[in-house]
Order: structure tokens, then C-alpha cells, then sequence
């Protein structure tokens, strides 16, 4: 979500960072689902505990990945359903992705201007092994404005680094929005939102079956809030 997605399982996303994506001779496919205590994305809290699947397909480093968030204990958090078409040859990574809200208009395929609930945006980055750099830019649908009023085209903007240590696989990362949206809460200008470092290991429930565990603290000096997040994977594929 493995693409570079980041909302794809905590798990597999570990995995890509930790190493370039190569493209594979046969067709993959990941069925999983992640449930984890709150829904953190980019330093921005999103809701409480969700359960968040995953579906996709990949062939010779072209992938195609469905991914959703619903909330289970408070039924007004958002519902999210998000597409992403991305393409990886050895460090490089290009990708589009569809995101989808049930807000401000539950309809799905409502895409006039200033109605729609969709939110179009590409990202470019590359794999340099010891850090990962990735830029994401909205270029369409319901984006945020600026101080003018004008649509942002807003951007986030990332470093991670993967590390193992005492048995785990750990990513740290820092993120940034580089100019002012009100896609992004509390970013009025250039804004350090997402300071993390989270810890994945596999919990073996027999010789044949294990499930990743991952934990993580999440910053965001922006607008002042921290967050423990915690969670697991249950993955078919």
C-alpha cells in the first residue's frame, strides 16, 4: 500500500522501505487488513480504533491497490476508500492515487468541481536504501485552499529511514508541508507535521502462521499533539 502508498499495512510498508522494489516476474496479489487504536496519516489525526484492508495486484513493478478505513467504535469518523496506480524499477517510484471521502458528499461517483469528495494526487520518490525521499501533491478534486482563497495544490513531503534493532524492523520518519493549505489542519505555512518512529515485528502464532505487530509514536510540532499508535496485520496474501 508492496507500492509506497502509506496507507498500505504497516507491515508490508516496512518491507519497501527497507530495500528498492525490483519488478517480479509473476503476478502478486496482497489480500490484508490492518486494525489498529487510531487512524494517524501524515501527523493528522483521523479518527479512533479502524480496521483498514487492503487489496491489490502487481506485475513487473506496475501495481493496483484498493485500500479503506472504517471506523469501529465511533460511528462518525470518516470512511475512506482510496485507488492507487503506481510504477517501481529499482529505487524510483512514480504514483497516482484516487482518495475518497464520505464527506462532504457520500455519493462516489460525484465528481463535479466543488462537489466531489474525491482527491486526486500524484507522488514521486525514490529509494535510496539507507533513507526513502517522497513528494505528494494534490492535483485535482476536492483539495485546499490557500491564504488567497485559491485551490493549494497541496503537498506533503517526506524522509524515512528503515533500521533493524533488538529483533525489530523500525522506520523513522520526518514529514513536511511546504506552504499553506487548509487541506492539511493547522499548516498556515510551512509546517514540520509528522515526526515518527514506529517498530513492526512478527508474532508467531504457529511454526506455519504469524501475524506483525507494530507500534509507533507520532509528532506533530505543528500543531502541538503526539499519538501512540498500535496495531496488527492479518494478512491472506
Amino acid at each position: 500500500m508492496k507500492d509506497f502508498h502509506l496507507k498500505g499495512t504497516a507491515a508490508a510498508l516496512a518491507v519497501a522501505l527497507a530495500a528498492p522494489t525490483y519488478a517480479q516476474d509473476t503476478v502478486e496479489a496482497t489480500i490484508a487488513a490492518d486494525v489498529v487504536n487510531q487512524y494517524i496519516w501524515r501527523g493528522q489525526d483521523l479518527g479512533d480504533v479502524a480496521v483498514q484492508p487492503t487489496l491489490g495486484v502487481a506485475y513487473k513493478g506496475l501495481s493496483l491497490t484498493a485500500w479503506g478505513s472504517y471506523g469501529l467504535t465511533d460511528p462518525d469518523d470518516t470512511k475512506e476508500f482510496d485507488l492507487t496506480l503506481a510504477y517501481s524499477l529499482g529505487g524510483f517510484h512514480i504514483g497516482l492515487t484516487d482518495y475518497w471521502f464520505n464527506t462532504p458528499n457520500e455519493k462516489y461517483f460525484q465528481y463535479a468541481a466543488h462537489k466531489t469528495s474525491h482527491v486526486f494526487e500524484a507522488n514521486v520518490g525514490y529509494d535510496f536504501g539507507p533513507v526513502a525521499l517522497q513528494w505528494y501533491t494534490n492535483i485535482g478534486g476536492n483539495d485546499g485552499v490557500n491564504h488567497s482563497g485559491r485551490r493549494a495544490y497541496s503537498s506533503y513531503a517526506e524522509v524515512s529511514a528503515p533500521f533493524r534493532l533488538a529483533t525489530c524492523q523500525w522506520t523513522a520518519t520526518v514529514g513536511i508541508v511546504p506552504y499553506a493549505t487548509s487541506f492539511y489542519r493547522d499548516a498556515g505555512h510551512f509546517a514540520l507535521t509528522n515526526v515518527s518512529l514506529r517498530a513492526t515485528k512478527e508474532l508467531k502464532i504457529t511454526p506455519s502462521f504469524a501475524v506483525p505487530v507494530f507500534a509507533g509514536i507520532t509528532a506533530n510540532p505543528s500543531n502541538e499533539k503526539a499519538y501512540l499508535v498500535f496495531g496488527f496485520t492479518l494478512k491472506a496474501l
